[in-house]
Parts: C-alpha cells; structure tokens; sequence
C-alpha cells in the first residue's frame, strides 16, 4: 500500500491513520460497516447510504473492478469509503474499470491500510457515530471541532435529496396491475423486479400528494427504501396514512416500512449500530421459515412479538431479526398493507424474499 496520509475521525476522537491515492476530503458522515463480501458497487451506489462512510469489513476490495450494469443509481451515493486493502489490479469479464478510479472521478475520498477490524469492533461497542476521513497525518483541533458541528442522522430528512424530482415510468396503456413507485431513494432493481412481477410502474417523487397518486389510478402503492431518519419525514407519514388506510394496496421495503409502521401509530428508534450486509438472519413468524436476507438501515420499527408494534395495535408483527430480536416486517390487521425491513430484490439467500413481490401482486389481484 502507498499513497498520501489519512485518516478516520470519529466523534468521540479516536482516529484510525491509513492512506488515500486521490484527494481526502474532509468528508463527513456517519461512520457505519457493512458485512457484504462482495457487491460493493450495489453498495456504494445505493441511495439509503446517502450521508455515510461505509467501513468494509472484507479485508480486500475492488477485485473485480466495477461494471455498468450493477449501478443501483446513476452515480456513488456514500460520504466516503474505509478499507483494510484496495485492489490495485482487477480481474472480471463485465469489468469496465478499477473500483479505485471510479470513486476517484466520481470525488469520493476512500482511505485503506486502516484497521477495519478495530474499527467496526469499535462501532459495535460505541454505536454508530459522526465521523469524517481527512487528509495529514492526524486530525486537528480545527477538524474536530467542524466534526462535532457537523449534522447528526437522527432528524435528517435525507429521502427528499435521494429521490426523483421528476415522474417517470408508466403513462398509460400496457398489461398487469398498475403501481405508483414514491421513490425516497430507490433502488433500481426494485423497479426491475417489480415489472418482472408483471408490474406497470410510475415512479414519483417522495412529496407527491395523495391526490396526484390517486389521478394515476394506481392499484397499488409502493414505498421504496431511502436515507435518514424517517421520523423527520412528516409531510410523506399522513400521505400514506391517507392512501393505505383508504384500502389502496400497499407494499413497503426499509425506509418503506418504517414509514408504514409511523402512518398507523408507530415510530422507530435509532439503533446502535443499524444492519447492513446479506448474511442477516429473518424468521417469517407466520411460516417458520428463516429468510437470509439483505440489508440498510439504522432505525427499526419500535416493537417485539409479544407487545406488537409499539403505538400501532392495528399493525401485526409478521417478521423477527434473529441476530437481535428486531422488527423486520409487519402488515395491517384488516387492510391490505404490509412491509418488510430488508431487501427482497437483493439475492442473498439467494431467493429466499423473491416471493414477497408475489404477495403484493396477489393483494392488488384481491
């Protein structure tokens, strides 16, 4: 490893050193690891990371250089990256370039010789914090002090920077059942799944209004993951209340849950470190089965199986982190409304939530 001097600062001043080949910020944002071994890029590239520098807890990375086609956005989303090793020659038949030269042009500092391992053991027994990578041998007093007026996650509504300013998809004609996507920071293989559910699908902006949904003659409401703290998104909360409790059919995914879990009573708490990674372990309470499954997210819907979603009686516990006994989905006792926390159309299992693209298909049918 060579290059310039750099290092991770966390808020509560320890500091990792390591170095940086292309400029070092300072970059600022919520220190947070993934367990993912591969898929970086989807990673990276993902609009729930908004606001984040990611900690890879895989010892290398890049090694199979980055390619067009596993963009889930239009560019890299994350703050920055950390890693113990960056591959400096990639070998992959779908590669169109290095992992190091891609987040170079696209500006995002990565700093590697650090000690992920130290690290992320750090974040577990400390919780996720504020952080930032710079360049120089050791941060300053100066950089600690912008560190710590730096914005927290928790109140930050990021999902109106993650999303479509714009509709796009469906306008008009076609077969299968008719979806209104509100993007707050989708994926782009939700949509890919979605249509091959045999789905028409408009994607829309987060803030459009229950009225403008309802014009699109929709038969069914989808709401997509994103970034930030679902709490300080208000003005979405009682669209969706108005449009799910009206019987409109409803499906949501990470960010999409726990909104639904807020539009009929609940709210969520801020975890210590949050899950992010494909080896995350999910009981469907309703078959037994256990799901291995992808996932994002730093908040979870406030409850257990024994006392329900906390503030929502009307809401029913379908699914359980194994890991930690988290809320992983729910659905409405009478409506035709649910949502799970992890990511169906990512593919750890590697099929194993495939089935709940299904399930919404087969309550738009009902």
């Amino acid at each position: 490893m060579n290059g310039r001097p750099a290092f991770v600062l966390l808020e509560d001043g320890t500091w990792y050193s390591g170095t940086t080949t292309h400029e070092a910020g300072p970059a600022f944002g919520e220190v947070v690891f993934t367990t993912n071994l591969t898929g970086y890029q989807e990673t990276f590239t993902d609009p729930s990371y908004i606001g984040q520098i990611v900690v890879m807890t895989a010892p290398m990375i890049g090694n199979y250089g980055i390619n067009n086609g596993d963009m889930e956005s239009e560019r890299p989303q994350v703050a920055g990256v950390v890693v113990r090793e960056l591959a400096r020659k990639h070998s992959n038949w779908r590669a169109t370039g290095s992992l190091s030269g891609w987040l170079a042009e696209a500006g995002i500092p990565v700093i590697e010789g650090v000690d992920t391992r130290r690290l992320t053991r750090h974040i577990r027994e400390r919780g996720a914090m504020r952080g930032l990578i710079g360049a120089g041998a050791g941060p300053t007093p100066e950089l600690k002090a912008e560190l710590l007026r730096s914005p927290s996650m928790e109140g930050l509504d990021l999902a109106s920077k993650a999303g479509t300013r714009e509709p796009y998809g469906e306008t008009g004609g076609g077969k299968g059942p008719h979806v209104v996507a509100i993007d707050f920071g989708m994926k782009r293989n939700i949509v890919r799944m979605l249509a091959l559910a045999g789905c028409r699908v408009t994607v829309v902006p987060c803030d459009t209004t229950p009225e403008a949904i309802r014009a699109r003659k929709p038969d069914g409401l989808f709401l997509s993951n994103g970034p930030g703290d679902p709490g300080a998104l208000g003005y979405a909360i009682s669209n969706i209340r108005e449009l799910a409790g009206a019987g409109l059919p409803t499906f949501g995914i990470c960010l999409g849950h726990q909104l639904l879990g807020w539009a009929f009573g609940g709210h969520t708490v801020k975890m210590p470190y949050g899950h992010r990674g494909g080896n995350h372990p999910v009981k469907d309470l309703l078959s037994g089965r256990v799901l291995i499954t992808s996932q994002n997210h730093g908040f979870a819907v406030a409850g257990s199986t024994t006392d329900g979603v906390l503030g929502g009686p009307d809401l029913e516990v379908t699914h359980l982190n194994l890991n930690d006994g988290t809320v992983e989905g729910i659905r409405h006792k009478s409506l035709p409304v649910f949502a799970v926390q992890y990511h169906p159309e990512a593919a750890p299992g590697p099929h194993d939530a495939f089935p709940h693209f299904q399930q919404f298909m087969d309550l738009m049918g009902a």
